[in-house]
């Protein structure tokens, strides 16, 4: 990797990340986490650094998640490990973020999913502007919400994240907003002036924030909150499905229809790993999102999943199984259960 699609500066006690790939939407390598995860650490530990902006370039995306691409082609040539050391090694940086002992704004603007989810909503601020998109869409390339998403999730309010998780629906500012993914609002046209306030001599981040936040406009999802919790409050991807045709609701059966678009193995591992999440620590949904996630892109519908939306985009994946009823629970059980390989060792906390 070039030195430059991760830039650094420090200046005035304020360091800040630029996610500088804008063409890749700011997608993370292993080489970036690499460079992301020893320099938190040295700020952390540095008196002369008293805040932490990460931002992305380009105007379409903060940072539209891991490489993908380059994690099915590794999967494609057997190389398994590759994949299980970018996932060790981004999870770690996931709860650097989420326990960083200094002020973390992240300036979500524009698409924020997967993995630009997990290094931006664990960290203390988050800033919206009109072009963010936060979505854990992870069902529909044959993954799980993972970076943490299975304890996020099911912190949302009601049954909103398990909506999220199983259609990947994308949230705007202000939905992102009343879900808790979000802190502030403020338009990308003073994004400039709000980072120049932050890094003014002895700034206050929260009371700037808080002087720079607007009015994002209504949410959207608030108003079927009632409707979300009553059909996604199922154990079984089967009761949420049967709940969403007994709507009656255009808005329920075209929710029922997306969740029917995506891997069925897929669908059942989420649901199962955020009821799981809810009782879990954040450690522990990192260490059992590993295990799955490990084991998740060894399997067909993985590469067939990039294939269908980032390669080929034709967004018609073959899936295996191709249905819900065809997803043996014993092949399920065995995706959750301990195995020979060493779970995630997630080192210790600063």
């Amino acid at each position: 990797m070039s030195y430059d699609e991760i830039l650094f500066s420090v200046a005035d006690g304020v360091a800040v990340v630029t996610l500088n790939r804008p063409r890749a939407l700011n997608a993370l390598t292993l080489d970036k986490i690499r460079h992301l995860d020893p320099a938190l650490r040295v700020w952390a530990d540095d008196s002369d650094v008293r805040l932490v902006i990460i931002e992305g370039t380009g105007e379409r995306a903060f940072c539209a998640g891991g490489d993908v691409r380059a994690m099915a082609q590794a999967a494609g040539q057997g190389r398994f490990a590759d994949n299980e050391t970018f996932f060790a090694e981004e999870y770690r940086l996931n709860r650097l973020i989420k326990t960083y002992p200094k002020p973390f704004v992240a300036l979500i603007d524009g698409i924020t999913m997967g993995g630009g989810v997990g290094v931006s909503v664990h960290g203390r601020f988050r800033v919206a502007t009109e072009r963010t998109q936060v979505a854990m869409p992870e069902t529909g390339i044959g993954m799980l919400p993972d970076v943490g998403g299975t304890w996020i999730l099911p912190r949302c309010p009601g049954e909103v994240g398990t909506w999220m998780a199983l259609t990947g629906a994308r949230q705007g500012a202000a939905d992102a907003l009343a879900a808790g993914l979000a802190t502030h609002y403020v338009p990308s046209e003073r994004l400039p002036e709000l980072k120049a306030a932050l890094c003014a001599p002895g700034a206050d981040p929260e009371a700037v924030l808080a002087r720079f936040h607007a009015d994002p406009g209504p949410a959207s999802w608030p108003a079927r909150q009632a409707l979300i919790d009553r059909c996604f409050a199922g154990d079984d991807a089967e009761t949420i499905l049967e709940a969403l045709a007994a709507e009656g609701d255009p808005w329920a059966a075209e929710a029922r229809a997306t969740v029917l678009t995506k891997s069925p193995l897929s669908t059942r591992v989420t649901l199962r790993a955020l009821r799981e999440g809810a009782t879990l620590d954040f450690d522990g949904c990192l260490r059992q999102e590993y295990r799955l996630a490990s084991r998740l892109t060894r399997l067909p519908d993985f590469a067939e999943g990039v294939r269908a939306v980032l390669i080929d985009k034709d967004n018609q994946p073959r899936w295996s199984p191709a249905t819900l009823d065809g997803v043996d629970p014993d092949a399920v059980e065995a995706l959750f259960a301990p195995g020979p390989e060493p779970d995630l060792n997630l080192g210790p906390r600063l």
